[in-house]
């Protein structure tokens, strides 16, 4: 809801669900549940590999 609200981006719950589960598949989110609440974490390792191995130094272009 905070998403929708901040940025007027408008998603259904089960559509959210979905990318949730296919990030926690590629080991990118994990979650856990405390209550009724479900509690998401993104793990950015993987992330900040592919943003080293594909980095660009731009400062040595002419």
């Amino acid at each position: 809801s905070r998403l929708a609200m901040r940025h007027g981006v408008a998603s259904s719950r089960q559509a959210i669900s979905q990318h949730l589960a296919v990030l926690e598949d590629s080991g990118l989110v994990s979650s856990e549940r405390s209550g009724r609440t479900k509690i998401h974490h993104l793990h950015t390792g993987p992330l900040r590999e592919i943003v080293e191995r594909w980095a660009i130094d731009r400062r040595s272009e002419p």
